[in-house]
This record gives structure tokens, C-alpha cells and sequence, in this order.
């Protein structure tokens, strides 16, 4: 897969909703629930987060839930995009990039939305050939006013800005030209999750999926 390829289905999949939800997942009797929920809501892109040793096994399970597009985040090296991609990943997502990582992620035809955080990161991949890229961390970096910036002299990339994001701040994010969704955890509490208040996360789902873009 070339980086072109890679960032129009990362395109694609940025298009489904305006919010792809940021998952922690520790128990994984919780997976599949959840990603039903989430779907259900109609946030169908969900990116699993490589930060917890259930992880694997969670994309594993919520693959197999009808309607549901789920990825892989915090991939950091190229044995995460092959756990990744074995698991049943149908994309990844990167805090930054690397060359060995976007190699991997290539060979491996997992689409990436891999991140950058200064014009210099944008132009490195974008010269790579990503025109689809992660604004990592947001709120840390500036915010919407940053990514704004960011996008005057560099048109050609478009953005899921991820990082202290939350339904308050991303209709600013949203209503940028150069940004395609958000990604924020605020859809999935840990709170609800221990509760299996799944019916309180498709609301959540629900309100976040009608933000407008």
C-alpha cells in the first residue's frame, strides 16, 4: 500500500463520523459491548488503544461487530502494526511517525493516521506522501487556533485532531477546513464501562455523531 493509498482510506474512514472515539480498554468482557453501543450511537470508526494488555484480544473481538470499522492507536514500532493488523485492525493510528513504523504499516497494507505536531512533522509526511495526518497532542499544541495556522500554507493535508478534545471544543476543531473528525475518549467513561451503562454510552454516541461539520 503507498502513503497515498494509505491516506485515502484513512480519509474514508475519517468520513464515517465526525468523532472517532478513543478507547481504553481493560477488561475485555467490556470489547464487544462497547463497540456495539458505539455503533449503535453511529460512530462506526473506533480506535483501540495499544495501552492496556487486553488490547489485542479487544480489537479482536469487536472486529466482528457488524458495522463496526476498528483500528489500532498508540502504534509505536513495526511489531505493533503486525499485532495490529492480526488482530484484525483495519487501520492505525500513530502519537508520531517514524520511517520504520510507516514502512511496516506500507508492507503490511494497514492505512495509517499517523501524527504530527509542527508544520516541519506535517511537511515530512505529507512529502511521503500522507495527505491525511493525526494533530497530536491539540489542546497541547495550540488548539484549533494552531491547526488553523497550520493549515494556511499546507492546504493539501487534512487532520483528526486528538488530544485533550472533548464535545466542548470540537465543534471549533470541526469547523476548520482542514479537519475531517476529532478523536476524543470523552464517548466511552471508564465510569460507564464499569457500570455497563452501555445504553448511556450510545447517547453519548449519539450526541457526538450529530456534531456538525
Amino acid at each position: 500500500m503507498t502513503p497515498s493509498e494509505a491516506s485515502a482510506q484513512a480519509r474514508e474512514i475519517c468520513g464515517l463520523a465526525p468523532v472517532i472515539p478513543v478507547l481504553v480498554i481493560h477488561d475485555l468482557a467490556h470489547a464487544r459491548p462497547l463497540a456495539e453501543a458505539l455503533v449503535a450511537g453511529g460512530l462506526p470508526a473506533l480506535e483501540v488503544t495499544l495501552r492496556t494488555p487486553v488490547a489485542l484480544d479487544a480489537i479482536a473481538e469487536m472486529a466482528q461487530v457488524e458495522g463496526g470499522v476498528v483500528g489500532a492507536g498508540t502504534l509505536l514500532t513495526p511489531e505493533d502494526v503486525a499485532a495490529a493488523k492480526a488482530a484484525g485492525a483495519l487501520f492505525g493510528v500513530s502519537p508520531g511517525a517514524t520511517s520504520r513504523l510507516l514502512d511496516a504499516a506500507e508492507a503490511a497494507d494497514l492505512p495509517m493516521l499517523p501524527g504530527a505536531a509542527t508544520s516541519t512533522e506535517v511537511m515530512a509526511l505529507l512529502e511521503r506522501g500522507y495527505t491525511v495526518q493525526k494533530f497530536f497532542p491539540a489542546e497541547a499544541n495550540g488548539g484549533a487556533p494552531a491547526l488553523k495556522s497550520i493549515g494556511a500554507p499546507l492546504p493539501q493535508v487534512a487532520f483528526c485532531p486528538t488530544g485533550g478534545v472533548s464535545l466542548a471544543n470540537a465543534p471549533t476543531y470541526l469547523g476548520l477546513g482542514n479537519t475531517l473528525c476529532v478523536g476524543g475518549s470523552w464517548v466511552a467513561p471508564q465510569a460507564m464501562m464499569e457500570a455497563g451503562d452501555w445504553a448511556g454510552i450510545t447517547e453519548l454516541a449519539a450526541e457526538a455523531a450529530a456534531l456538525p461539520r
